[in-house]
């Protein structure tokens, strides 16, 4: 009867021991990669970086005024500068919504981002995929140019974005961002849409402290500037440092982005990076968790 019992034991018991253990084993392999990036935003896009559930964040962004700016120290007295001040509250751990302030233009934008898909250590999903959007409406008293917006519609503009990133290393990470933009008004003979892509990525030189690019080209083509002959079509181009610790991280970069909020740097920037339009801007995270 004792050997019997052994026997059972063996046959039965020890093959659910093994099953458990090589389910525990998947469950490890199969858990989420570590976060692509430190910060839910990189210079002047978004990254797929989304905190835990009933997670706030604060955020303020600045840009100088241009950097070849006349006795402007830099920028740093520039009249051209500008600000934004936003929060966003994890409502759960895959998405995100937010609400910003901006002084140019007197924006204020409602955005809403949401992970799709997640990165593996065991790189069964080898990418994150997450999309970012949201709605900004012009809060001036009259248009840019000639008086009132006609309807109030007519202060809306909207941005739609899928962010593609991949961490390869504990020091490499980068991303692709397809993006569209759209305004409800423009001026006559101008689009309303412009379809744009960014490229971004972040290189670890210390546990706290990483190098950062970000690179943003626009696909569809605008007409110059009819009064100033500027264009519309020069490239983003963003080169910083972050500083990060686990509940804040601090971006100084020069850009030649100044609008802050995503579909007024890719419809409305007129700065060419290699011709007079750069600036000094940084960015200030600071994450709460309840």
């Amino acid at each position: 009867m004792k050997n019997y019992k052994i026997l059972l034991f063996t046959f039965l018991i020890v093959p659910l021991l093994s099953f458990s253990q090589e389910k525990a084993k998947d469950s490890i392999v199969e858990k989420p990669e570590r976060p692509a990036f430190e910060s839910s935003s990189i210079i002047d896009n978004q990254t797929n970086v989304l905190f835990s559930k009933n997670t706030l964040e604060v955020v303020m962004q600045h840009r100088f005024g241009l950097m070849d700016e006349e006795n402007s120290l830099l920028g740093i007295y520039g009249a051209n500068s500008n600000i934004r001040i936003g929060l966003s509250y994890s409502i759960l751990d895959w998405v995100t919504v937010g609400y910003g302030i901006t002084k140019k233009n007197r924006i204020s934008d409602f955005n809403l981002k949401a992970g799709i898909l997640t990165q593996t250590r065991s790189g069964s999903t080898p990418f994150s995929l997450t999309y970012y959007g949201n709605i900004a409406i012009d809060g001036r008293s009259g248009s840019a140019n000639d008086g009132v917006f006609l309807t109030k519609q007519d202060r809306y503009s909207y941005f739609h974005q899928l962010i593609l990133a991949r961490r390869f290393s504990p020091k490499f990470s980068m991303q692709i961002a397809p993006s569209l933009s759209h305004y409800n008004a423009v001026d006559y003979g101008y689009e309303n849409d412009r379809i744009s892509v960014a490229l971004g990525g972040r290189l670890k030189i210390s546990p706290q402290t990483s190098i950062l690019f970000d690179y943003s080209q626009p696909i569809t083509s605008l007409e110059d500037d009819p009064d100033t002959g500027l264009s519309y079509n020069n490239p983003g181009i963003s080169l910083g440092v972050e500083f990060s610790t686990s509940a804040h991280a601090f971006q100084i970069f020069i850009t030649n982005f100044n609008g802050i909020v995503p579909q007024q740097n890719y419809m409305k920037n007129t700065n060419d990076f290699f011709d007079k339009g750069m600036l000094i801007g940084f960015n200030i995270t600071r994450v709460y968790n309840f």
